[in-house]
């Protein structure tokens, strides 16, 4: 166990246990009194950290608390991707998993025992926060500090921005969370195309009879339309899968779509119910009678506001008239398919600010960027 002192801060190696119990539940006192924080549920956070997570078939990581007077003060963790080292850069690490007390020597503390395990494994620039990669919760919130998260995006504190680049973090990258209405009115420009683009396009929703298929089909266009953006990193098969398990739970079919052309499926989206309006009041716990109340919530009173997380055109058409229109057709079905559910407002997220491209057919349709994240990087002294 590595343990060591930084003034009057220790910081203290996790490895499982009773440490890893206070890792997950510190946000839960740090956030108590923000009305937008909604506490995770504690049997997710344990899952995402233990060895099942198929994200540690390519990544290691480490983690560490800060504590002072026997209170635990701060976390982070360090990971190192080796999908990414070999796709861009092999001297690139990443921090995350960030939650501290407003306190200049805790933040310094935690960095410092992160850059150092990284430098150690041959690493010279560092990223984050990522919780625990960009295909996860990744930048940090800097502003919509005053809504609450929807689900797998994250929340902050207001402090986390100034702390972090004290400790010598530029800002590197913006991510977007637009705020957008199902009942929006298509422009006619975009009726136009996609009516044209429909002659030779089918649409269809997920056939969960053939589910371990389409779950292939939509990775293996998310993959290939994200190829080109900033930090891609693809999503193995194994990870997929278990986005396939969640979207099993939590979806109906026709809140995935799949557009094919000529028999090929080029597009598709995925749209979530937004959990976190279900468990907002059931502080991060499913028992003994929360996870009745959530299952009421989801199949009862619906949630009223919805997440796009996934969508995606085949690289191919992007810069093709085809291309809008195609992400039209899919978004436009499932608009229609978030409106017989009763879904009021949604959240597309996340954009790269410099995706002007797909920015623009969401704005097109009355998308708003309402929250912005920031990744921010340093380069590590060797």
């Amino acid at each position: 166990m590595q343990n060591h002192h930084r003034g009057s801060v220790q910081i203290r190696q996790v490895n499982g246990g009773s440490d890893l119990r206070e890792f997950i539940r510190l946000p839960y006192r740090l956030y108590r009194n923000d009305p937008a924080w909604v506490p995770p549920l504690l049997l997710e956070q344990r899952q995402r950290l233990t060895k099942h997570n198929p994200y540690f078939e390519h990544a290691r990581w480490s983690a560490w608390l800060a504590i002072r007077d026997k209170k635990v003060v701060g976390r982070i963790s360090a990971q190192i991707d080796e999908l990414f080292l070999e796709r861009h850069d092999p001297h690139t690490g990443f921090f995350g998993m960030l939650e501290a007390t407003e306190d200049t020597e805790v933040f310094s503390a935690l960095f410092e025992v992160a850059e150092d395990w990284l430098r150690k494994q041959g690493i010279h620039r560092v990223r984050g926060p990522f919780n625990l990669s960009i295909n996860e919760e990744c930048g940090l919130l800097v502003e919509g500090l005053d809504t609450p998260p929807f689900i797998m995006m994250g929340h902050a504190l207001p402090y986390y921005p100034g702390c972090i680049q004290a400790n010598g973090y530029r800002p590197v990258q913006t991510l977007l969370a637009y705020y957008i209405r199902p009942d929006f009115q298509a422009p006619d420009i975009m009726s136009r195309l996609s009516k044209k683009a429909a002659q030779n396009v089918k649409l269809r929703p997920l056939n969960r009879s053939r589910i371990r298929e389409d779950l292939g089909i939509l990775r293996d266009i998310f993959n290939d339309a994200w190829v080109d953006n900033w930090g891609f990193v693809p999503f193995t098969e194994a990870e997929f899968r278990e986005v396939g398990k969640n979207l099993a739970m939590l979806i109906d079919d026709d809140f995935v779509q799949i557009a094919e052309l000529d028999g090929e499926p080029v597009a598709m989206v995925v749209a979530l119910p937004n959990v976190n309006d279900a468990i907002r009041d059931l502080n991060g716990r499913l028992l003994p009678f929360g996870w009745l109340k959530l299952l009421w919530r989801l199949k009862v009173r619906y949630p009223k506001t919805a997440r796009v997380p996934l969508m995606g055109v085949r690289k191919k058409y992007q810069h093709s008239r085809l291309g809008p229109a195609l992400a039209f057709l899919v978004m436009e079905e499932v608009r229609q398919s978030m409106r017989r559910k009763g879904i009021e407002s949604g959240e597309m997220s996340w954009i790269l600010e410099g995706n002007s491209g797909m920015r623009n057919i969401i704005e097109t349709i009355g998308g708003e960027p309402y929250k912005r994240y920031r990744i921010f990087e340093k380069e590590l002294d060797a």
